[in-house]
């Protein structure tokens, strides 16, 4: 198992500095990481210091809370396209999933993956499973399933529990098998990723990524 191939390096604190998108994007390049995440004014930066190599740009829309708009999360997708953004992160209105309006998730995910498919973009779908029962897991997966996302992503890392292999198992027996799973939140270990790999992850949303990838070289697997 190559590690590195699973993870999107990220740092998407509101105090980002230039400086750390440097970093994280040298050692992106270092450590042949699948993308960088960052927040969306740094779009532009990061496609630019990876221009040369295959990690890809991501950012995020919406993030963390998921209650703008629609009209507003369909700007920041465009602005994110307009600036380079080749995956973007999209947080779902868990306000509408709490109180049941699956009519305006289903409006929100149709109104975007337009704009998304037109432009040829990697969509994820966060969905902040720590916060869910099992039953709202099973219908998001049914719901942006049938959207025809790319990724179902686990959690912002802003709630108060993130990844599990229990959330990840759960997304990866009702969701149709051509979509894939980004597990993301409180990942800072190579044991955790793994496990979520064998659960059915696809990618690791990672701050800790360097770490993640030395623990696999201490157990010879990378």
């Amino acid at each position: 198992m190559n590690i590195n191939e699973y993870i999107d390096h990220t740092i998407l604190k509101p105090t980002t500095l230039v400086t750390d998108i440097e970093k994280l994007c040298n050692e992106s390049m270092e450590y042949k990481f699948a993308a960088v995440c960052v927040p969306p004014p740094f779009v532009k930066k990061a496609k630019e210091l990876l221009k040369e190599s295959s990690v890809k740009t991501a950012t995020v829309i919406g993030f963390p809370f998921g209650y703008s708009a629609i009209e507003a999360k369909l700007s920041e997708a465009v602005l994110a396209i307009v600036d380079g953004a080749d995956e973007l992160d999209v947080v779902i209105n868990l306000i509408a999933l709490k109180n049941n309006d699956w009519q305006y998730l289903a409006g929100e995910i149709n109104n975007l993956m337009p704009v998304i498919r037109q432009n040829k973009k990697i969509v994820k779908i966060i969905i902040e499973s720590g916060v869910l029962t099992d039953a709202e897991i099973i219908k998001c997966c049914e719901l942006y399933g049938a959207a025809g996302i790319d990724y179902l992503k686990t959690s912002t890392g802003y709630a108060e529990k993130g990844a599990s292999v229990e959330a990840v198992k759960l997304m990866r027996l009702h969701l149709p098998e051509h979509v894939k799973i980004k597990a993301s939140g409180g990942i800072r270990s190579y044991e955790f990723a793994k496990q979520l790999i064998e659960a059915g992850a696809n990618r690791l949303g990672c701050s800790a990524s360097i770490a993640i990838v030395q623990g696999a070289m201490v157990e010879g697997k990378y």
